[in-house]
């Protein structure tokens, strides 16, 4: 594809990337092991740590998507019989409890009376607390912290909180995937004890690349398993000695890791570090609420989200308006440069629409990308017939 061809992708991943991001990945062949490459490396674990405030938290970075994350976690874990409880707010929750189910977890799941809405803290640490009073706690907890399908915002510190409280030995667990580098989180602090995301969304980088980071204690649940890790490629067995290596900047090998998107990893990361943490979110926050003020108060368009509060910053879903089709917007959208995504959530596919605004996007606003795309849905709504309510 020509870059004369190129459509704005405001999708929730992957994402617009830095030229130097690309850059990155436009390099000769690397050896693996090749001193430079595994220094590299060694940063980008590094760089992680300080991207989910973390001191000892071990990152692991795996070739894969985000879905693969999942595995990553949850089959080191998790072992037959053991009770995971499941904050669902949309279809990544489901799918969430689909991989626990796989690795034998006995799942239960707690969601809002509709979607749009997410779970309170305090129903969640009553179920975690009950469950302890019975002697039959959770050995995890999963959070989805923004979930793509919805756009909801789950409110990660305040679950984390009440379940240390109430289950003091669960497992607190973050599906980070469209959250990590937009949203705030700080694992030390929030008692988060593991992390699961990818490199195509906040990141900045493009897709490939699976990311976890886990505490201390839960590499102790880990080794002290009574069953066998039942997976190969992601087995922590094969991949821990590995990502100490690379921090201790020495050679060791398992499976080949995707060379480029490290090395354009690295890149996207120290632009993060560079703008300081905090920086980067208050972008985020600013860029959510203008865009999304255009899209309720100068459009008259309705947020899936029910209130303000559980609405993600790096993305907003939101519905069609009457009388308009996704194959009366989308097609016009893309005419007029920019790509956004439809629905997702199996119940209201058809109903609404999905933007993403991370990374780039969000950080360099003089690239007008959320500009171009806030004309690009005026102009294409008129052109299919609807009108803002006077």
């Amino acid at each position: 594809m020509s870059t004369e061809s190129h459509k704005l992708c405001m999708i929730p991943g992957p994402v617009e990337f830095h030229e130097d991001v690309l850059g990155a990945m436009s390099t000769p062949a690397t050896s693996h092991v090749d001193p430079g490459f595994i220094q590299t490396f060694g940063e980008v674990l590094e760089g992680l740590r300080r991207v989910v405030a973390t001191k000892d938290g071990q990152p692991f970075v795996v070739s894969g998507s985000g879905t693969l994350s999942w595995d990553l976690a949850v089959c080191n874990v998790i072992e037959a019989g053991d009770r995971v409880l499941v904050v669902n707010t949309g279809l990544f929750g489901d799918r969430m409890a689909e991989c626990l189910e796989v690795f034998g977890a006995v799942v239960t799941t707690v969601r809002a009376d509709r979607l749009g809405q997410a779970p309170n803290a305090s129903a969640v640490g009553e179920v975690l607390a009950a469950a302890a009073r019975e002697g039959r706690p959770y050995k995890m907890i999963t959070i989805t912290h923004v979930d793509t399908s919805t756009g909801v915002l789950a409110d990660v510190q305040g679950i984390a909180t009440v379940a240390r409280n109430a289950s003091p030995g669960t497992l607190v667990a973050v599906d980070g995937v469209c959250s990590i580098a937009a949203e705030e989180l700080y694992m030390d602090d929030w008692g988060i004890d593991v992390i699961m995301t990818a490199s195509q969304k906040a990141l900045g980088t493009p897709p490939g690349l699976a990311i976890i980071v886990v505490s201390q204690r839960t590499l102790d649940a880990w080794r002290n398993r009574k069953s066998k890790v039942i997976g190969y490629f992601a087995a922590w067995s094969k991949w821990l000695p590995v990502m100490q290596a690379y921090e201790e900047r020495r050679p060791l090998y398992f499976a080949t890791p995707a060379v480029q998107l490290i090395m354009a990893l690295r890149v996207g990361i120290q632009q993060l570090l560079d703008r300081g943490m905090d920086a980067v979110f208050q972008a985020h926050h600013q860029a959510s609420a203008e865009f999304k003020a255009y899209i309720t108060d100068s459009l008259g368009l309705t947020l899936l989200p029910v209130t303000d509060d559980v609405a993600a910053h790096s993305m907003t879903a939101i519905y069609y308006p009457e009388g308009v089709k996704a194959t009366d917007l989308l097609p016009r959208l893309t005419e007029h440069g920019v790509v956004v995504a439809g629905g997702l959530h199996p119940d209201l596919a058809t109903r609404y629409f999905r933007v993403g605004h991370m990374g780039l996007t969000v950080l360099e606003p003089q690239r007008r990308y959320l500009e171009t795309t806030k004309d690009a849905l005026g102009t294409s709504l008129a052109e299919a017939g609807y009108k803002p309510s006077a």
